[in-house]
């Protein structure tokens, strides 16, 4: 690039001392003319002439090589030279956009990491990450970022997750936390067992998200690629007709100012406006939308965001959190502390996820000295002798099959009846919590007009209805398969209008076969299934509801951004190919039609890496 400043900027003086020697030594004046065309324009000849050769003749660098070596030839060399001088500026000015929305989507995935230590016996020994197998232990020093997907041992820290989520608040792990590979360990040492190869790992597969994003055009980007490669021979058809038709056909009309004319037609009619700043704006948006934690695999996906009509959510992992926890306790003999002991204890042996959530709310603990004769019922739960007394924790099958009366009421979630010595204590009620932001995505997303937003879950109709009323969901279906979700799917597909998409937002397994299907699966990617992220078409890194209408609004932006920029330079370069042909302008207008529409509708392009939360 300072080559190319230099090279242009000794050209541009060599115009300048042109201009002054021709006034006194007009052929030394020509032939510093012809230097400074060459010195500034000769990359833009050279390629015209490559191309050419190589079978692609109508594109920007022929079409102003023809422009500028027609000038030269009617003697119009100052305009000629201008020309060329203004389309190189704004070629600089084309390639620094470019560069800085890559550097921008560079610097946040510059998350590769450059090692693994790997502990070897006692010893560390520093390795590739490609080089590292699952099951290696590996250890990760304050400041370090992690090279593989991998779950704590030993150590406790907090973990920079920004570059993937783009938190900027500090998540803390200890023993048995999963790290993801592109993380920065803060301040602890940690030592883990990795869980995933590089190629498998999470830093691999976004990168390899955002380096492929561009491949999967628009149809606006599609459009301008059509356009151009039917554009460009059609308006050197006409600047040929132009040039030679009037002059033979008009009375006193001259070829000196029909060629002039033509030549101001040719170099207004270079199409670079549209074709750097479309691709330039979905680009942008890419870059932007990752700044907040979404990445959007393909600028074709931004299209379809727009034209949402129908969101369709998961529940467990996606509006929930997925965890379960205890929300309610209601003690009958005993008080409530005794009730979550009692039962705590009685659990305390299994794994399931229901006893785990108790052992955490009870949070002490475990005398295992007080516990005998413990018996799990599969699909019941768990009778243990606790202190001498006889403690029955489970469902409701567990009371019926144990004689004992229970509390019998509807109840949105999990429920644990307890029984000391046959009579019953009361209940534990364990439920998934709702996310912090899920009620604030739900109207964000009404305040988008997104006209249906419903919950496909297949949990019960109780828990899901519950969870529809609280957060003003439009409809809610329940007990559902995978199979039944995609059947459900269909039918909602169906209720789309003509341009009308459908999003669907999930993080399960489960949930893959509708991410695929559906017109933009959207996939929770920090905690989500591999096989969800795989499928979808865009991914929030953040596990947050609310980045769902961001993404949203993020695609009406960039589309709206799109289609100012092609009826703004369709606009301008019809007018001015109009007022070309009638002779009314001169190749300075020309210019700005050209080099001037371009470099403002490169600047409205900037407009999509601005987002801002709402």
């Amino acid at each position: 690039m300072k080559k190319r400043i230099l090279r242009i900027l000794f050209g541009a003086l060599i115009l300048v001392s042109a201009i002054i020697t021709e006034r006194y030594f007009r052929q030394i004046g020509v032939i510093l003319y012809l230097v400074s065309y060459f010195l500034i324009g000769g990359d833009i000849l050279f390629n015209a002439v490559r191309n050419i050769l190589r079978g692609s003749v109508f594109d920007e660098n022929f079409l102003m090589a023809l422009a500028t070596v027609g000038a030269m030839f009617i003697s119009e060399y100052t305009e000629g030279i201008a020309v060329m001088l203004l389309y190189q500026i704004g070629e600089m000015f084309q390639d620094y956009a470019v560069d800085k929305s890559r550097k921008s989507i560079a610097d946040l995935m510059n998350i590769r990491p450059d090692h693994a230590n790997v502990k070897v016996d006692d010893t560390l020994v520093k390795k590739e990450p490609d080089e590292v197998k699952v099951g290696d232990i590996i250890v990760i020093k304050a400041g370090e970022r992690v090279p593989l997907d991998a779950i704590v041992v030993e150590g406790t820290s907090l973990m920079d997750t920004s570059a993937l989520t783009g938190e900027s608040i500090p998540r803390e792990v200890e023993p048995g936390d999963e790290i993801l590979s592109g993380c920065i360990n803060v301040n602890g040492l940690i030592t883990a067992r990795v869980t995933r190869e590089y190629g498998e790992s999470t830093v691999s597969k976004i990168l390899d998200l955002v380096e492929n994003a561009s491949n999967k055009k628009s149809r606006s980007e599609k459009f301008i690629t059509r356009f151009a490669r039917y554009y460009t021979p059609t308006v050197v058809i006409l600047a040929v007709l132009l040039a030679f038709v009037p002059p033979l056909i008009i009375k006193d009309a001259t070829f000196g100012d029909w060629i002039y004319r033509a030549l101001s037609f040719l170099v207004v009619s270079c199409p670079c406006a549209l074709v750097i700043s479309i691709p330039l704006t979905f680009f942008s948006g890419i870059g932007g939308a990752s700044k907040k934690g979404i990445l959007v695999k393909g600028s074709n996906y931004f299209e379809a965001l727009a034209n949402t009509e129908i969101v369709v959510f998961d529940k467990t992992g996606t509006l929930t959190k997925g965890v379960f926890g205890v929300k309610e306790v209601h003690a009958k003999e005993v008080s409530e502390e005794e009730l979550i002991k009692l039962a705590a204890y009685a659990e305390s042996y299994s794994n399931h996820p229901i006893s785990q959530s108790i052992l955490k709310a009870y949070g002490k603990e475990i005398d295992k000295k007080a516990i005998t004769d413990v018996e799990e019922i599969s699909g019941h739960g768990v009778i243990a002798r606790v202190n001498g007394k006889k403690i029955a924790a489970g469902n409701a099958k567990l009371m019926k099959k144990l004689g004992i009366p229970y509390f019998d009421g509807e109840l949105a979630g999990t429920v644990v009846h307890v029984a000391v010595d046959n009579i019953y204590a009361g209940y534990i009620l364990i439920a998934d919590d709702i996310k912090s932001d899920s009620a604030h995505a739900i109207k964000e997303l009404k305040n988008s007009n997104i006209k249906q937003i419903i919950m496909l879950t297949g949990d019960s109709v109780n828990v899901g209805e519950n969870v529809g009323k609280e957060l003003g969901l439009s409809k809610v279906y329940a007990e559902l398969l995978p199979a039944d979700k995609v059947e459900k799917l269909e039918e909602l597909l169906s209720q789309t209008s003509g341009k009308g998409r459908l999003a669907y937002v999930g993080d399960g397994i489960n949930d893959a076969p509708v991410l695929a299907r559906a017109d933009v699966g959207i996939a929770m990617g920090g905690l989500g299934s591999d096989a969800a992220i795989e499928a979808a078409d865009v991914v929030i890194m953040t596990d947050e509801p609310s980045k769902v209408p961001l993404a949203i609004n993020i695609a009406k932006k960039v589309l709206g951004i799109s289609n100012q920029n092609i009826v703004f330079a369709l606009g301008v370069k019809v007018l001015i190919l109009l007022l070309s042909a009638l002779g009314v302008t001169n190749l300075w207008v020309a210019i700005f039609g050209d080099v001037g529409v371009a470099m403002l509708a490169i600047l409205n392009s900037f407009r999509a890496m601005i987002i801002k939360n709402k």
